[in-house]
């Protein structure tokens, strides 16, 4: 494992092609950078705490991590500001949350800018309902793609393809939106207002966009329940950043479970955005 600096933090660094991840050592863990060797970083980092160690209460650093749904403030929001175990390739928490849960990631490359993220929970105790929460913030100045249900004729379907998850402050009159045959569109810029969305992709990914370059994530749609009105994709925005999540299954945790939730991740130029191009760029 090579071991770098990433702006005071010490981190480990895995390379897929010409693409590196940074993960922070010091805090986290975090994929704290993603991008070209010598490129732009298409990640968020919160510049506040640029570097910051020894930090108490939940801070949000930027990068990916992962967190717990549903959305409990004393859950979800367990602060992850000590240095990082590293034992046998996967990036452990260093404490347990409220839940008796220990967190872990495990970043493997794959080659060719393909990245395989496995998030851990580990149950030290029996837990109540819990799914994976797995978070990329992205860069600003980008768009979020991710498809909606296939096209099937209303006399050949009758039921319901899959729902949508609304918040209070979701406005589908917000320009920043696209709607779309094939799916949905979400823009970041520098509008304030947060906006968020969640879906059932069947599909199984998402991508986002920003300067020719693609970072799609590809994740799973098994079955069973999930969080936040049943939906296994989300992205949220506001003026700094944007987040394409993913939610794994939701269910109680007895002790000594161990439960997965895996991403596979690529990183690419894209000459033309549409429907059909990053359909292709998303078959790895």
């Amino acid at each position: 494992m090579e071991l770098v600096d990433f702006e005071g933090w010490s981190c480990a660094r895995i390379v897929s092609g010409e693409i590196e991840a940074l993960v922070t050592l010091d805090v986290g863990p975090r994929i704290i950078r993603l991008g070209l060797v010598g490129g732009p970083n298409l990640l968020h980092v919160k510049d506040s705490t640029l570097g910051a160690k020894g930090l108490s209460g939940y801070h949000g650093y930027g990068g990916h991590r992962l967190w717990v749904a549903p959305e409990v403030l004393e859950m979800t929001y367990a602060p992850d500001n000590e240095p990082v175990e590293v034992v046998d390739s996967w990036f452990v928490t260093s404490g347990l949350d409220p839940y008796g849960l220990r967190k872990s990631m495990r970043v493997t490359g794959l080659g060719g800018g393909v990245f395989e993220v496995t998030h851990r929970l580990e149950a030290t105790r029996e837990t109540p309902a819990v799914a994976a929460w797995a978070l990329t913030v992205m860069t600003t100045g980008g768009e979020c793609w991710f498809p909606g249900p296939d096209f099937i004729a209303h006399s050949e379907k009758v039921l319901p393809a899959g729902p949508l998850a609304l918040w209070h402050y979701t406005n589908f009159a917000d320009p920043r939106w696209t709607f779309e045959s094939r799916g949905f569109r979400l823009r970041q810029t520098g509008e304030e207002s947060p906006q968020k969305l969640g879906a059932w992709v069947q599909q199984g990914w998402a991508a986002y966009a920003v300067e020719g370059v693609v970072f799609a994530k590809r994740f799973p749609t098994d079955e069973g329940l999930y969080p936040d009105g049943g939906v296994n994709f989300e992205t949220f925005t506001r003026h700094d950043m944007l987040e394409v999540e993913t939610l794994g299954v939701l269910a109680p945790m007895a002790a000594g479970e161990t439960r997965e939730h895996v991403e596979r991740w690529r990183v690419g130029a894209l000459d033309s955005l549409s429907w059909e191009s990053l359909g292709a760029f998303v078959e790895f």
